[in-house]
């Protein structure tokens, strides 16, 4: 048996563009013969999945899966929403969420996990080559407290716990369960739609805060205040912006009437015990990622050679 050295993994990796995990194996089923490894991925369809690799994936699924003190949130892109309403798309998200909860909100940890026989990464490298289309883990978010629990909200829901948009929050408690959960998807609804920044003023950013209070400050000047009340306005400026983009200080979609906050300290008699929400996740699918714009009309133009 040849030993596979760190090197042909690497070699056969740069060659194929395939994973190092079935790099590795594809070398070892073929006793270190370069050659034998390529033909054998090109055979399994993996060296077809690596040539999509580069095609930009933004669209896809926000998954989400909870159990008790634990819930996880983990975005899985592909190139088009049509495979998003592919069964065997759905069930890899589905697969991915429930190994996050197992293993971490690590991204190479829940690809290299193993499920079956095969890892995470495999099951993706096989879904691309099946489905033929680009296909990507790109974050996950794991939250836990040491009692109570960990809610969620899936927005847009194709299937149960999977769609476009998917909430994590918890809430640390000795209540009752039951309670708990109930309040928990609750704020991971107003979470999904009024998308808070922090839970509170003093989990924002400071540079976001530095940049408010600078537009605060040069608004003020331009409409010509006294340099002397700019710095006093700022800061009432400022705790209006709080007020709008911190969770705690938010109105309630439930009840605009009162806070996030108040309603949390209003339920605690329901619960039975005092609530402390210490954190939420709130995954949108695609955000952050550059699409590229296509001329769908110049496409079919170049394709019939008119172009």
């Amino acid at each position: 048996m040849a030993t596979i050295t760190a090197a042909m993994v690497k070699d056969l990796r740069e060659t194929t563009g395939v994973g190092m995990m079935d790099c590795k194996q594809a070398l070892t089923e073929n006793n270190g013969d370069m050659q034998a490894a390529i033909d054998w991925l090109r055979k399994k369809g993996l060296s077809k999945a690596a040539k999509k690799a580069g095609r930009v994936a933004a669209e896809g699924l926000i998954g989400a899966v909870t159990s008790g003190n634990k819930g996880v949130v983990v975005e899985v892109n592909s190139e088009t929403d049509f495979v998003a309403r592919n069964d065997q798309f759905q069930g890899l998200v589905k697969m991915v969420a429930q190994v996050a909860l197992s293993v971490g909100a690590d991204v190479e940890v829940i690809k290299a996990a193993k499920v079956g026989s095969a890892t995470v990464e495999t099951a993706i490298s096989d879904a691309i080559a099946t489905i033929g289309e680009n296909m990507t883990l790109r974050r996950a978010a794991l939250l836990e407290v040491s009692k109570g629990i960990v809610a969620s909200y899936v927005h847009n829901a194709v299937i149960d716990g999977a769609g476009k948009m998917g909430v994590i929050v918890a809430l640390e408690s000795a209540g009752n369960a039951d309670e708990l959960a109930a309040l928990g998807r609750q704020i991971a609804m107003h979470v999904a739609s009024s998308n808070p920044l922090a839970i509170d003023p003093s989990g924002v950013d400071p540079a976001v805060v530095k940049r408010e209070k600078d537009i605060l400050a040069d608004k003020f000047r331009q409409q010509g205040k006294p340099e002397a009340m700019i710095e006093k306005i700022t800061e009432s400026g400022l705790k209006t912006f709080f007020k709008e983009q911190t969770l705690l200080e938010q109105p309630f979609i439930f009840d605009d009437k009162k806070s996030v906050g108040q309603a949390l300290k209003e339920a605690e008699a329901k619960v039975g015990a005092p609530v402390k929400l210490t954190g939420f996740v709130r995954y949108a699918l695609g955000e952050g990622i550059e699409k590229t714009e296509s001329d769908f009309a110049a496409e079919v133009a170049a394709a019939a050679g008119q172009g």
